[in-house]
């Protein structure tokens, strides 16, 4: 199991323009993760692009950082996608890493602020919102799905 995780709109408010409100929902989410200590973290953000995954890790608790086993491929690097149109860009990347890292069937599950960058009706997806971040809401939607998926594994 995989979550893919976005930082913008989940993890703090988008727009964020108080450095000290970055990563302000982060707590609630590792809370939730300490719970499912068998999930892996691939991060899905566009914080991908200008930080290296050492970079990215150093946000998180060191229990939760460890987690964090790689990041998304970009849509751009996705030639193949390309030309077939990218409709929803954060789900093809999604699909692209789990095809190249685990089997494509594996379960995933997507927490982000923009629903419209994966198919409408995903049931992969948590979706926040872009202000309130990783609220209590989003939190009791994770923690149920998890569930749900650990009880269908058991």
């Amino acid at each position: 199991m995989v979550i893919f995780l976005d930082f913008d709109g989940v993890l703090h408010p988008e727009p964020c323009f108080r450095e000290e409100q970055l990563f302000c929902f982060l707590p609630r989410f590792e809370q939730v993760m300490r719970q499912f200590p068998l999930i892996d973290i691939v991060v899905s953000s566009t914080w991908r692009e200008t930080d290296d995954l050492l970079t990215l890790r150093k946000h998180f608790s060191s229990d939760i950082a460890g987690r964090i086993i790689g990041v998304t491929p970009t849509w751009r690097d996705l030639p193949e996608l390309l030309e077939r149109g990218c409709d929803y860009p954060r789900e093809i990347e999604i699909r692209a890493w789990m095809r190249r890292e685990r089997e494509p069937w594996e379960e995933w599950i997507a927490v982000d602020d923009r629903p419209y960058w994966f198919r409408p009706f995903s049931k992969n997806l948590i979706v926040c919102n872009s202000r309130t971040g990783f609220d209590d809401n989003a939190s009791r939607a994770l923690t149920r799905k998890l569930q749900s998926l650990e009880h269908c594994r058991a």
